[in-house]
């Protein structure tokens, strides 16, 4: 079975609902996962990424909404009869049971040949490196070993959807960044529809083709890894994604000879030539009048002509240097990929391309322009 498209209509959870304080951990969730397709839930604890996850699965009860999968209609099947394969955070394996008969096991229930028996458990314990413990026990494993053995029973089925929740979160960092890249080709190559719940920002990036980003049990942005991070929908995604996070000021717009002046705090002040931004762009800036100003720290420049700052760390990570500095009532982060020549306490001078600008209202956070383009 290859994996099929999986269509979420307006899918609510809510806890208690019915009691003096019901909370409504996943507030209508629309997102439509193309057949083939890497999805990753992204976000912080308690956005209801879990919860999102094991309503697909049928471990909970969907209050509001729909859940069809190939077309079909499942939130209302039992999860057995959903064709979903699920890998938990937490160890999912039968103690009596060898991890080799562990990862069989889904394959007893599609009658396959004990000869390709064989080949598949093989394939997955070289994908996830398991070939040295498939004859040990599961009391005899440490974490990370019970984990990836967990992750190779759901992958070894075949699903029509794959549910991943946080799959790798017990290893070591050159393992999982390892496993990453398997993963993907081991989806891809087998036609598998998968989605992944993480907290991980570079796991979701290296796996997905897609991410959902939620916040408070909203969808915040559905959208590819490149556009979460040169297009976010609003200030939350902005300064969700990304690491370090953007820098963010707040800032109030006006022209002034000629000029798009931005006023930040401290009486710092960004000028930009009008034609630096589209006329719809920078009408749109004038039309709200105070705004807040994005800027990733990788796109921040050490320029001794900028807007003032004083130098208050200055970090060498080995390929890069983060500088942190006070800049316009805040701290600003740039990012340099050569040693910073700077101290605590120096004054440097910061600039931003207009191209590099992120526009927030001021109000609601949502995104107003992007560079030269309106959001």
């Amino acid at each position: 079975m290859t994996g099929q498209a999986l269509d979420l209509d307006r899918v609510s959870k809510i806890y208690g609902a019915g009691g003096a304080k019901p909370v409504r951990a996943v507030d209508r969730l629309d997102m439509d996962v193309r057949a083939g397709e890497i999805v990753a839930l992204l976000g912080s604890s308690g956005c209801g990424k879990t919860s999102t996850l094991r309503m697909i699965a049928g471990f909970e009860a969907v209050s509001e909404g729909s859940i069809r999968l190939g077309g079909r209609e499942i939130h209302r099947l039992a999860p057995a009869k959903r064709g979903v394969a699920m890998a938990f955070e937490g160890y999912s394996l039968y103690p009596p049971l060898t991890v080799r008969e562990n990862i069989a096991f889904a394959l007893k229930a599609e009658k396959a040949s004990p000869a390709e028996v064989d080949r598949r458990v093989a394939e997955i314990a070289d994908l996830l490196d398991i070939g040295p413990i498939l004859d040990r026990y599961p009391s005899g494993l440490s974490g990370g070993q019970q984990q990836r053995a967990s992750l190779g029973r759901a992958l070894i089925r075949r699903a029509a959807l794959h549910l991943l929740d946080e799959p790798m979160g017990q290893l070591e960092p050159q393992l999982r960044t390892l496993l990453r890249g398997r993963i993907k080709f081991f989806v891809k190559e087998h036609g598998l529809t998968a989605i992944l719940v993480t907290h991980d920002q570079t796991e979701a990036n290296a796996l997905a083709d897609r991410i959902a980003v939620m916040e408070g049990g909203r969808l915040q942005q559905f959208d590819t890894p490149a556009a979460l991070r040169d297009r976010p929908a609003n200030m939350f995604t902005g300064t969700f994604i990304g690491e370090p996070p953007m820098n963010v000021f707040p800032a109030s717009a006006a022209l002034s000879d000629g000029r798009l002046r931005l006023s930040l705090p401290e009486e710092t002040a960004l000028d930009y030539p009008q034609a630096a931004f589209a006329p719809e762009v920078r009408e749109a800036i004038l039309r709200r009048g105070r705004v807040t100003l994005g800027v990733r720290p990788h796109a921040v420049r050490l320029d001794p002509a900028g807007a003032p700052a004083v130098v208050l760390a200055n970090q060498w990570l080995g390929d890069q240097t983060h500088v942190a500095a006070r800049f316009a009532g805040g701290v600003l982060v740039t990012v340099e990929h050569e040693r910073a020549r700077v101290a605590e306490g120096d004054g440097v001078g910061v600039a931003f391309a207009p191209e590099d600008l992120h526009v927030f209202d001021a109000e609601t956070g949502d995104a107003i322009s992007h560079g030269r383009l309106l959001a």
